[in-house]
């Protein structure tokens, strides 16, 4: 039944991720739900094997590296901006 949970929340996840293209939040907020769907995933795969769960924290430093560098570009994009829209966004105002 978890699986079948884990699955749900990776296929919803993607659509918001596939659909929210014009905010940059809204796209870093889908991110971090696929890496949730993901953990849990992955955490009831070790479970049913019994396999050690020292990957599980590995994973879980890279999904906190990777929430702090988007919230990183997040401000550094509103503070350059003004806005979190990915349209107003230019290659060459960096």
């Amino acid at each position: 039944m978890i699986k079948f949970c884990s699955v749900f929340m990776f296929i919803s996840g993607m659509i918001v991720f596939c659909s929210m293209r014009k905010h940059l939040l809204l796209t870093l907020l889908s991110l971090e739900f696929l890496a949730l769907s993901l953990y849990l995933f992955m955490f009831v795969f070790l479970c049913y094997y019994g396999a050690s769960y020292y990957f599980i924290l590995i994973f879980l430093t890279f999904v906190v590296c990777e929430g702090a560098l988007g919230l990183g570009i997040l401000v550094c994009m509103i503070r350059s901006q003004g806005s979190d829209m990915v349209s107003s966004l230019s290659i060459l105002g960096w």
